[in-house]
Parts: structure tokens; C-alpha cells; sequence
């Protein structure tokens, strides 16, 4: 379709690696495949372009490391072997980079580091920091602490939210196919790869395919949702081979290689895309369907009479979703009241909020200026 003229103009570029890539099973990291990674990164920080590095395989290393016979299943034990894998995994990429003239610094993420607003805003000024001292970030999430409640999950939206923090012009996911198909091209020989999506529309979503491996989390299912958030803050992203040498100059040049995600023109600006993707939303309004249209037509704040039901326990402050009646979550915001008092207030006129609290804090349940539509 020609080239991708955009991200020819990319400064800063978020790249990342999965599992499956840089690891053998059995064995550890792949020194040759690293080796490679590295050339490549190298071409575009000597073309003086800032990257960060997203990198999977901390457990996979430990578990070779170990000599475990399969990754472990109990949250003690992978922690033990992320412990044990990403010292390895690093030294890896020390001596990669070295023969570049590229320092490389971990950078151990959770999702409290993100979700918490200050410890969001220590991040990234840490990631800028390191960025500016010519250093290469190498970023994983923090396996030997993070448990269920504090996980991002996958290295593939976990690269979508450095890209957020840093201000990315340019997301890269690499892996094991080059780019996203209309079915599974290792078992179908009619599937197309689609060089360009514009949205994510439900058509898209149904026919993305889960690979299975001893090593790999994320599929593209969770790639797809790291391209939800990169577009939505106005950054591109590419989903290419990691196996092709020089794939990501050839990206950069704006080939059409892999499958291109075209970003929304209506960035969200920062503290909008934090409460739109940083944060697990600790509870669910339910709202009217004039409530709905008010809100994403009109550009509303929520008020209390368009407010249906309220689902779980939260504090005035916290994120939550907003959904019509039951059904998808099609806005994110911070709410001005707690839970209970919600309850109390749900259907009542602004006028009449007084009366059933005792007092009033706000009009509104969900200011706009704090809400997100999705």
C-alpha cells in the first residue's frame, strides 16, 4: 500500500520481545537471536532514536537455570525462578549491547507502579532519565514480587503502558509470526495477513487465534488490547517478526512489513490515558440509556439520576467502569462518592443529593473532565 511515512519521523520507539523469541526451552536465553535483537536496536539508537526494550523470558531462563523439567504452576516457584532468570537474562543483553556501545538498565515494573499515580509519574520520570543518559531501558514486569493483585498480566500491554509513560511515537511488538492473521497460518493455508487495521472492530477481535507454548503468555488476543491502548493515545504500533534481521530499520523506513495499527487522531491527553489504562477499575456503575448518550454524544458529566445500579465496593477517588445496564464498559472515570453513598443516591436529582446524604460534595457522580469513553 507504500510506505508508512509516519514512522519515519518516530524518535522514540518501544520494542518488545517475547518469550518465545529470545528463549529456547530447555535451554535459556538464545544468545544468537539476542545477539541479532541488539544489531538491530543498535541501527536505530546510532540513527540517534531513543528505544525502550520490553523483555519476556525472566521465568523461562530460570526454569532452564533451575533445570526444572516445565514452568513451574505455584506463585513461590515462578517467583524463585524469575529471581533466578532475569540476572541471567540481563547479562545476556549486557553483552549484547556492549559490543555496540549501548548501556543497557533494568527496570522492574508491577502494576501498583502504575496504577498509583505518583509511583506512575516515579516511573517515568526514571524511563526519561535513563533515556537521556544515552542508557537502553530493558524492561520487564517485576515477576519476584507481583502477585495476581498488583500484575499487569502480559508483556504485551505492559508495553503499551511504557509507551504512555515515556510518550512513545512508535510501538513494536516482535514475535513469532509477521503480523496479524485472518486464522492461524501455521494450520491454515488460506489465511491473509493484514497489513493495516484501522480500528478494532468486533470482526477483528473474532478472528484472532491464541498460540500455545511452553513459554509464551500472551497471544495475540493480548496483543490486540496493547493495541487498543497504544491507539488510543495516538501511537502507532506494528506487530512484525522478530526472526527477520534488520526488520526494524525496514519499519522505521515505513515498509509495509508486519501489520500496522493506525492510532486515534484524538490523542487522549496523559492523566486521561492513565485512568483509561492504568488503572483496574475497583467497581461498575450502571447507567440509563440517556445517561449513555449524554455522555458520549454530548460530552456530560454523570449525575446521580441517570445512575442505575452500582457494583462492588470503592472509595470517592478510585476508577471504575461504566457500562449501560449490564453490558460492555463503555467509559472509565474516577467517581466522587463511595460506593454506599452511591447506593443511596442512585436516580435522585442533584438537588435532592443533600437530602439523602446529609450533605454534598459534588453534582456530579463522574465529572467529564475525569471521565474517558472507550
Amino acid at each position: 500500500m507504500g510506505t508508512r511515512h509516519p514512522l519515519s519521523r518516530a524518535r522514540r520507539v518501544v520494542v518488545k520481545v517475547g518469550s518465545g523469541l529470545i528463549t529456547t526451552p530447555g535451554e535459556g536465553p538464545s544468545s544468537e537471536t539476542i545477539a541479532r535483537l541488539a544489531a538491530d536496536i543498535a541501527t536505530l539508537v546510532h540513527d540517534r532514536r531513543e528505544v525502550a526494550l520490553v523483555s519476556s523470558g525472566a521465568i523461562a531462563t530460570g526454569v532452564a537455570r533451575l533445570g526444572l523439567k516445565a514452568r513451574p504452576r505455584s506463585i513461590p516457584e515462578k517467583q524463585a525462578a524469575a529471581a533466578v532468570g532475569q540476572s541471567a537474562l540481563m547479562w545476556e543483553y549486557e553483552q549484547a549491547f556492549k559490543k555496540h556501545g549501548i548501556p543497557v538498565g533494568q527496570v522492574l515494573l508491577t502494576g501498583q507502579d502504575i496504577s498509583d499515580r505518583s509511583r506512575y509519574l516515579n516511573a517515568r520520570n526514571t524511563l526519561l532519565a535513563l533515556l537521556e543518559f544515552g542508557v537502553l531501558p530493558v524492561i520487564n514486569e517485576n515477576d519476584t514480587v507481583a502477585v495476581d493483585e498488583i500484575k499487569v498480566g502480559d508483556n504485551d500491554n505492559l508495553a503499551a503502558l511504557v509507551a504512555h509513560l515515556i510518550d512513545a511515537d512508535l510501538l513494536v511488538l516482535l514475535t513469532d509470526v509477521d503480523g496479524l492473521y485472518t486464522g492461524d497460518p501455521r494450520s491454515d493455508p488460506a489465511a491473509r495477513r493484514l497489513e493495516r487495521v484501522e480500528a478494532i472492530t468486533d470482526e477483528i477481535q473474532k478472528m484472532v487465534f491464541d498460540a500455545s507454548s511452553e513459554v509464551s503468555v500472551g497471544g495475540m488476543s493480548t496483543k490486540l488490547q496493547a493495541a487498543q491502548k497504544a491507539g488510543a493515545s495516538g501511537i502507532p504500533m506494528v506487530i512484525a517478526s522478530g526472526w527477520e534481521a534488520g526488520l526494524l530499520h525496514r519499519v522505521l523506513k515505513g515498509e509495509p512489513v508486519g501489520t500496522y495499527f493506525q492510532p486515534r487522531d484524538d490523542r487522549l491527553a496523559a492523566r486521561k490515558r492513565w485512568i483509561a489504562f492504568a488503572v483496574p477499575p475497583q467497581g461498575r456503575l450502571m447507567v440509563d440509556a440517556g445517561a449513555k448518550k449524554a455522555l458520549t454524544e454530548r460530552g456530560k458529566s454523570l449525575l446521580p439520576s441517570g445512575l442505575v445500579e452500582v457494583d462492588g465496593q470503592f472509595r470517592a477517588g478510585e476508577v471504575v467502569g461504566l457500562t449501560e445496564g449490564a453490558g460492555v464498559e463503555f467509559a472509565r472515570g474516577l467517581v466522587n462518592y463511595d460506593a454506599d453513598e452511591l447506593r443511596r443516591i442512585r436516580g435522585a436529582k442533584t438537588a435532592d443529593i443533600e437530602k439523602a446524604l446529609g450533605y454534598k460534595g459534588f453534582d456530579e457522580v463522574v465529572h467529564r473532565d475525569n471521565l474517558v469513553i472507550l
